[in-house]
């Protein structure tokens, strides 16, 4: 399967590299030069009257906000799926967008009304069930942009970088370099809880114990208390800080001080980006895990050019949602129902973030890096696998 994804995606990031300046966004934000015929501009929720009677293409509706807090968020999604179309070609997708914001049960009747067979959506954990109440019924997958796995469900797949992966990835790498005994800050509320039940999964699997744990209240007091507490107690050679990198910074500093191989200190994806962690000291040699960049680089700087700012990260979700509609037309009929076994290949898929697939339960899988904290730059330390 992953060579035809490949040759898939290699014409698809061909054509980023060589159509950067070919589709531009004109003064009032819309695209400039031809776009495609079967991408539908974003629409309110037209009826089944308004979209034209297709039996060669696919319908498929994208279910983000293009209006309110998310706006920007949920346009940079559109927009990728927009990038996608151009740069595969694809003649057999007729992608509608519909805003989420006013309301997201509407927008997924709108899109049922409209006749489409697949939801790339919603954005917000929160929206997923008004969207599944009305697509169960018409026996219509979600493929939602969330990370929250509590979501998932046999037709809710979700595609978003789910962080307890990213943990579960870099106790296992620290375990084979001889981490035996973790402790963990951990910050209160649902992200700390993930973090903190992921490590356990992860030693408990691999030969290692979690020996000491302090959580906190977001902020720099907090954070630095939980981190005196946690040295006071010892007995650990590893210690998880779930937290982004500004805190993550001010806490390494109370664990260790810089140059002391131990204990060794692993974060999340929270890190990925973050280039003030490299000129922290006490962070020097610390790893976390993240979906790789290389292709995203390239995507984000053909976006640049076609939309004249800087994508959100999620933005790729977007892109790859039409790269996997597209390899599932290979065996999906125009105007039916989508089989749901398509979806829950357990050979995967590829997108711009690497391999991918889903679980009967809708729990995507990703291949994720390990980094390392050096000296002005992050190095990879573990490559992601290439498939499953």
């Amino acid at each position: 399967m992953f060579g035809n994804l490949k040759r898939l995606l290699v014409v698809g990031l061909g054509s980023i590299a060589l159509a950067g300046c070919a589709v531009i966004p004109n003064a009032d934000g819309n695209m400039a030069g031809n776009a495609p015929p079967v991408a539908d501009a974003p629409v309110a929720g037209p009826s089944a009257g308004v979209l034209p009677t297709d039996t060669e293409r696919h319908r498929v509706a994208l279910l983000v906000p293009l209006s309110g807090a998310n706006a920007d968020v949920g346009q940079a999604i559109a927009n990728a799926t927009t990038m996608a179309l151009l740069d595969t070609g694809a003649e057999n997708l007729r992608i509608t967008t519909y805003d989420t914001a006013g309301g997201a049960g509407a927008a997924a009747s709108r899109a049922i009304n409209d006749g489409n067979r697949l939801i790339l959506g919603p954005l917000l954990r929160d929206n997923v069930g008004d969207v599944l109440a009305q697509a169960r019924p018409a026996d219509v997958p979600l493929l939602t942009f969330s990370n929250d796995t509590t979501v998932a469900r046999n037709d809710v797949f979700v595609m978003g970088h789910i962080p307890d992966q990213s943990v579960e990835r870099t106790v296992e790498f620290a375990i084979s370099q001889g981490a035996r005994n973790f402790g963990a800050l951990a910050p209160r509320g649902d992200y700390g809880n993930r973090a903190l039940a992921a490590l356990d999964r992860a030693a408990t699997a691999h030969g290692g114990t979690v020996v000491s744990v302090e959580r906190y209240d977001r902020g720099n007091t907090s954070i630095l208390s939980a981190a005196d507490r946690l040295s006071q107690t010892g007995g650990f050679d590893t210690v998880l800080i779930a937290d982004g990198a500004r805190l993550s910074a001010m806490a390494a500093g109370r664990l260790k001080s810089a140059g002391n191989a131990l204990p060794s200190l692993i974060g999340t994806e929270l890190w990925s980006r973050e280039d003030e962690l490299t000129s922290t000291a006490a962070m020097r040699g610390a790893w976390f895990s993240a979906i790789p960049d290389e292709r995203y680089r390239q995507f984000s700087e053909s976006y640049s050019a076609r939309f004249g700012s800087q994508p959100f990260r999620i933005a790729t979700l977007g892109y790859d949602a039409v790269l996997l509609t597209l390899r599932l037309t290979r065996d999906w009929r125009p105007g039916r129902n989508l089989p749901a076994n398509l979806l829950t290949d357990e050979g995967g898929f590829l997108g711009l973030d690497g391999p991918f697939r889903f679980g009967a339960n809708g729990i995507g899988e990703r291949a994720f890096e390990v980094r390392q904290v050096g000296n002005g730059a992050f190095t990879v330390v573990d490559a992601a696998p290439t498939g499953f």
